[in-house]
C-alpha cells in the first residue's frame, strides 16, 4: 500500500517547498517533476537536439535515467545536475519540451513507476488530474501573479541570477498563457483542494494542509 499526496499549481506557486516540508515532515518521498522535464531539456541542449526535432526528444525521454535524492540532488545518467537544470538557458526551453504530448506520456509512466509501493509527495503541473487521478490527497496550490513573480525573483537572486522583478513577472505571465492554451498540463481535478497562499507564511500553509492529509479516510 502507498499514500499519495499530489500537489498541483502554477509557477511561483509555493509546490516545492510545500513538498519538500511535507516529505520531511511525514518521511515521505518527495518527487519533483518539474525537475524530470529539466533533465530532458538539459539532454537536448547536451546532445545538439534542437525544439523541432520532435521525434528525437521524444525518443530522448524514453530511456532516461533520472534519480531524484532526499536531500533534493538530481542525478541525470549518473551525473549530478542539480545546478545545471536550474540555469536561465533550461528554463527557457523547458516548458516547450514539457508541451509535446509523447514526453509527457514517458515522463508519467516514469513517475509512476518512482511512486509504486511508496508513501509519496509528489508535486508538478498535472499529478492531480492525469498522473494520480486516485491520489490519496489532492491539493493546488495558487497565488497572485504579482506573488508568484515576487517570489520566484527573490529565489533567483539568492541564487545569484542576474534578473529584475518586471522580467520575472512577464515571463511568469507568458507561462500562465502558455498553460491556459495548452491541451495537457496545468488544470484543476474537480475534487482538489484549492489552496491560496497569498500573503499566507509557509508554516501555515503546511500546517492547512497537514489538517488536510491527516483527516482524509485513508490516513493512519
Amino acid at each position: 500500500m502507498s499514500f499519495i499526496v499530489a500537489i498541483d499549481g502554477p509557477a511561483g506557486s509555493g509546490k516545492g517547498t510545500v513538498a519538500k516540508a511535507l516529505s520531511q515532515k511525514y518521511n515521505f518521498i518527495n518527487i519533483e517533476t518539474g525537475a524530470m522535464y529539466r533533465c530532458i531539456a538539459l539532454k537536448c541542449l547536451n546532445n545538439d537536439i534542437t525544439l523541432d526535432e520532435k521525434e528525437k526528444i521524444i525518443e530522448l525521454s524514453k530511456n532516461i535515467d533520472i534519480i531524484l535524492n532526499k536531500d533534493g540532488t538530481v542525478i541525470l545518467d549518473g551525473k549530478d545536475v542539480t545546478s545545471q537544470i536550474r540555469t536561465k538557458a533550461i528554463s527557457d526551453i523547458v516548458p516547450l519540451v514539457s508541451s509535446i504530448k509523447e514526453v509527457r506520456q514517458n515522463l508519467i509512466a516514469l513517475q509512476r513507476k518512482m511512486a509504486e509501493g511508496k508513501n509519496v509527495v509528489m508535486e508538478g503541473r498535472d499529478i492531480t488530474t492525469k498522473v494520480f487521478p486516485n491520489a490519496n490527497v489532492k491539493i493546488y496550490l495558487d497565488a497572485t501573479v504579482e506573488e508568484r513573480a515576487n517570489r520566484r525573483y527573490k529565489e533567483m537572486i539568492e541564487k545569484g541570477t542576474n534578473t529584475s522583478y518586471e522580467e520575472v513577472l512577464e515571463s511568469i505571465k507568458q507561462r500562465d498563457e502558455r498553460d491556459r492554451k495548452k491541451e495537457i498540463g496545468l488544470m484543476i481535478a474537480p475534487d482538489a483542494i484549492v489552496v491560496d497562499t497569498t500573503g499566507v507564511t509557509i508554516e501555515n500553509v503546511i500546517k492547512k494542509i497537514s489538517q488536510i492529509i491527516e483527516n482524509t479516510d485513508s490516513w493512519s
